[in-house]
């Protein structure tokens, strides 16, 4: 019965402006209601910290792609599926190629793509160039 308040908590931490913000909040929480009734979640985050920081070296709109689970689940779910139809692969390379193509061919079958797509595919190609570019062409 608390999931949305609970989680509408959490979303002042992941979506902080940088690391330092989102700590304060995560400190916040702690120590407010939620922090209280749910001790759990805050040392989980604490124990994970270290994993979490690199999160808020994006910008807004990709770190909102990110956290958006159900697109990712959605994708996540096309790519295991293509890998374990084709069971194993000769090289590294052979198993990039593939999700490479699935990727491309999920884009494409979006009839809706999130919102924030568009935006986070330009930021991807600011911060990744080198590999971006060369994935594209």
């Amino acid at each position: 019965k608390d999931r949305r308040d609970l989680a509408r908590a959490l979303k002042l931490i992941y979506s902080a402006v940088d690391d330092t913000a989102a700590e304060a909040a995560l400190t916040s929480f702690e120590a407010g209601f939620w922090g209280q009734k749910f001790p759990a979640i805050g040392n989980m985050w604490r124990r994970a910290w270290q994993e979490v920081i690199p999160f808020f070296a994006f910008p807004r709109d990709v770190r909102r792609i990110i956290y958006t689970t159900n697109a990712i689940e959605a994708l996540n779910s096309k790519l295991r599926r293509a890998v374990r139809a084709r069971g194993h692969f000769p090289s590294d390379e052979a198993a990039t190629k593939l999700l490479y193509l699935v990727l491309n061919r999920s884009e494409k079958a979006w009839k809706m793509p999130p919102k924030e797509w568009a935006m986070a595919k330009s930021q991807f190609a600011v911060l990744f160039a080198d590999r971006f570019h060369a994935a594209r062409a």
